[in-house]
């Protein structure tokens, strides 16, 4: 039998990786792999890379590596002219650091000799920014997962578990390890176990504090740097729910193409977020 420890998202949380670690010891693992975002949105990005990295991880890109190497390069979209965080992750980050994200793979394919082979993405094959959400259908999934020749399929991007057949495709999802989004504020990570029979799950939840977050936040004077941005992202840390993106999604509607604003945020304080809030994330409320 093989053992692997699946970790996704990070992002930049080094308490939640250390309590991962933590909990991690109890358990003999034959690899470890992380499936992208292991940098930006928490404060702790250089740190969480240095630590993946000396741990000798197989670790892939995420969507947060891509803002980051993409950014103001002529791969970046348009409207990715007005996102605040990819200057302060640069500035947070080695010259070192950016080489060692410009070479990290967009997928892994695990071959291990007593197990079907595995596919790991960040989001889909198609693109790190695609979501497979628990409740996507079976045909979209299909859709997604199209030309996948591997029969176990696993990513990340959502910050959702998921455990699921679909037709051919065992997909999983282990949840994140640094910004959980559906109302509980643990770390998580999945456990992998494989043989002739095919691979089974086993979902970790790590309690952990995350007060250090916090306080680095405000050591490196983080609202001041990124902005309206930087402040939903605390409130995200601490409310384990989507905070950027209803913000986002509203500022779209009522104010398209102009930059994000205190004021605005104040305004949409009144509004009700979960109108913004992809159905996906209504989970435990």
């Amino acid at each position: 039998m093989t053992r692997l420890a699946i970790l996704a998202d990070i992002h930049g949380n080094l308490p939640a990786l250390e309590a991962v670690l933590a909990d991690l010891a109890q358990f003999k693992v034959d690899q470890v792999v992380v499936a992208g975002d292991v940098i930006n949105w928490g404060p702790f990005s250089p740190q969480v890379m240095q630590r993946v990295i000396s741990e000798g991880w197989a670790v892939l890109r995420g969507n947060n590596e891509l803002y980051l190497l993409d950014y103001e390069t002529p791969r970046a979209p348009s409207h990715w002219r007005f996102y605040t965080m990819p200057p302060f992750l640069h500035r947070q980050l080695s010259d070192r650091q950016v080489a060692m994200l410009a070479i990290w793979p967009d997928s892994l394919t695990l071959r291990f000799r007593d197990a079907p082979t595995v596919r790991v993405v960040h989001g889909t094959p198609r693109s790190h920014f695609e979501p497979i959400y628990p409740i996507s259908t079976d045909v979209e999934i299909a859709t997604m997962l199209a030309g996948v020749e591997e029969t176990t399929f696993v990513c990340g991007h959502t910050h959702l578990p998921l455990d699921r057949q679909v037709g051919r495709w065992h997909v999983l999802n282990p949840g994140t390890v640094g910004v959980p989004l559906d109302g509980s504020p643990e770390a998580r990570y999945m456990l992998l176990d494989g043989d002739e029979r095919g691979w089974r799950a086993t979902f970790r939840q790590v309690r952990y504090d995350n007060s250090p977050l916090f306080a680095e936040f405000e050591r490196l004077h983080f609202v001041e740097a990124v902005g309206v941005i930087g402040q939903l992202v605390i409130e995200e840390f601490r409310t384990s729910r989507l905070e950027v993106h209803p913000f986002i999604y509203w500022h779209k509607d009522t104010y398209p193409d102009q930059p994000q604003t205190f004021a605005q945020l104040e305004q949409y304080a009144s509004v009700d977020k979960w109108a913004y809030t992809p159905p996906a994330y209504h989970i435990n409320r």
